[in-house]
């Protein structure tokens, strides 16, 4: 036996329980990126009127996280293959935990936005990484349908966890502890995981694919910054056109790159295995619908309802329970006897049925018979889906490039994160305006006229959701189609066998 593949074999054969608590740091530090996402928006404005930032200047202290976290997740998915997952992880965890630091102790607007962009940064780097470990640690099917239940759960319930702490340390603490509450996460995570994790063996020792690199990286800055400038800047603005036609030649150009070099960065193998693709799309498709839900929720519940933040962070608790009790008790526990399309897909079209009750959402909509089964539908639905998504979008994948595979679901994400913000919240504010035209002749007092305000904005809300649904019933026909795959455990089987195929084939190149 080679010395990699005993090293291997003693890898694989690490007790258990190291093992779960690996598990325990990579989910702390994935709740400390999730939750990092929807933190700091509540402790924007308390931020912005602190350091003195306009309100043109608002959006980067979000648009800068999100520019440098998506922009550069295929390079960090990279970095972890080729670096290693576990030096990989704890640098990330290291540096998030150095950012957070340089944000909470800014002095101006400079500071904060150079902390939010390293925040991103490392996020790239963190991400991937700790995803790719549960990939290559979590083998076996059994154990794998629980760390995936528990990974999906808190990458699906991190944002809305993130919307009750910010309430909380917005309300009682300062805005700077929103960034001060990630040092002790990433401390802790990253000596639980430098002392606990044992990396398995497959590191990609191919030299880095800088063209895709550059490609890559400015294809989707180009992309995400494109649909944040048109949420603020309007869909006809001519940079927000320039930005999505240059979005589309570098990507474009990255995909004929990475099919024409030795070692790409992302290997379309990747993306083209029909499952993988199906989970990429399905998921992001889903994010959008998600991103947006989360935004006219809390407008809704601060707005309309008059919720204080803190408040407003506990009314989202149902949909977390239910994506706890979705991805650890429905999707871990059938992940193994039904394929992956059986659960995404009518996980997807559960969380449409609750989408679909927050159509009916009236400025005196009570929280108990409308907006509670909502969210617990919502919460049910996506947990179930994420599961499987998440398990599937790794599995089969050759060791070398689990790291960018893993970027991949989180690209998705994130991709469609920036697009649910931007194109359902311009719908929302299309339909808003349109109902304003419409109904404020009539109103000639000012109370009439702050009712039909509130009355619009709800309005908007509503016709953005009913855009959610359609799209989330798109991503289970993507489910129900793409995804064909069995049961978790013949499809690794299958998935080992073509591999040990192709390395067999694989060998005579190398050696020649």
């Amino acid at each position: 036996m080679s010395e990699t593949a005993q090293a291997t074999a003693g890898t694989a054969q690490a007790p258990d329980s190291n093992r779960w608590k690996a598990l325990t740091f990579i989910a702390l530090a994935q709740l400390m990126v999730v939750l990092d996402a929807t933190i700091v928006n509540i402790a924007l404005p308390s931020a912005q009127q602190d350091l003195g930032i306009s309100d043109g200047n608002r959006q980067w202290v979000i648009t800068a996280y999100a520019l440098a976290f998506g922009g550069l997740l295929l390079f960090g998915g990279r970095i972890a293959d080729i670096w290693g997952r576990k030096r990989t992880f704890v640098t990330g965890l290291i540096g998030f935990a150095g950012a957070s630091a340089l944000g909470g102790a800014a002095t101006n607007e400079a500071m904060l936005l150079g902390s939010r962009a390293l925040q991103g940064a490392f996020g790239a780097l963190l991400a991937p990484a700790a995803l790719s470990l549960l990939a290559v640690m979590f083998t076996d099917s059994k154990e794998r349908a629980k760390a995936f239940g528990i990974y999906g759960a808190i990458a699906g319930g991190g944002g809305a966890v993130g919307l009750i702490l910010g309430g909380f340390l917005t309300e009682y603490l300062d805005w700077r502890w929103t960034f001060f509450v990630n040092i002790p996460f990433a401390v802790v995570a990253a000596a639980g995981a430098y002392f606990v994790i044992r990396e398995p063996a497959g590191r990609n020792r191919s030299p880095l694919d800088i063209p895709g690199v550059v490609l890559s990286t400015l294809g989707l800055v180009s992309l995400v910054y494109g649909f944040t400038r048109a949420e603020s800047e309007g869909w006809s603005d001519s940079t927000t056109i320039g930005l999505f036609v240059a979005s589309a030649v570098l990507l474009a150009a990255f995909v004929l790159v990475e099919s024409k070099v030795k070692a790409p960065l992302l290997p379309l193998r990747v993306i083209t295995e029909r499952n993988r693709g199906g989970v990429y799309l399905s998921l992001g498709l889903a994010i959008i619908a998600m991103f947006g839900l989360f935004l006219f929720l809390t407008y809704y519940l601060q707005i309309v309802k008059g919720y204080s933040p803190v408040k407003t962070g506990f009314a989202f608790l149902p949909m977390i329970a239910g994506m706890i009790t979705g991805s650890t008790q429905i999707g871990a526990r059938l992940m193994n006897r039904l394929p992956a399309r059986l659960l995404m897909g009518p996980g997807f079209l559960v969380a449409a049925a609750g989408m679909l009750l927050l159509t009916q959402m009236e400025i005196g909509s009570s929280y108990a018979a409308l907006l509670l089964p909502a969210m617990l539908l919502l919460g049910l639905g996506m947990g179930t889906a994420f599961m499987p998504a998440m398990s599937l979008a790794t599995l089969g994948v050759e060791p070398r490039d689990s790291g960018v595979a893993s970027a991949m679901v989180n690209t998705s994400q994130q991709v469609g994160g920036a697009i649910g913000t931007a194109l359902l919240n311009t719908i929302a504010a299309s339909a808003t305006t349109a109902y304003v035209k419409d109904h404020i002749a009539g109103a000639t007092t000012q109370p009439q006229q702050q009712l039909v305000q509130l009355q619009a904005q709800v309005h908007g809300y509503t016709n953005a959701i009913w855009f959610a649904v359609g799209i989330l019933v798109v991503a289970a026909g993507i489910a129900f189609t793409f995804i064909n795959a069995g049961s978790p455990d013949a499809t690794a089987a299958a998935a080992g066998s073509l591999e040990d195929t192709e390395d067999d084939v694989k060998v005579p190149v190398i050696a020649h």
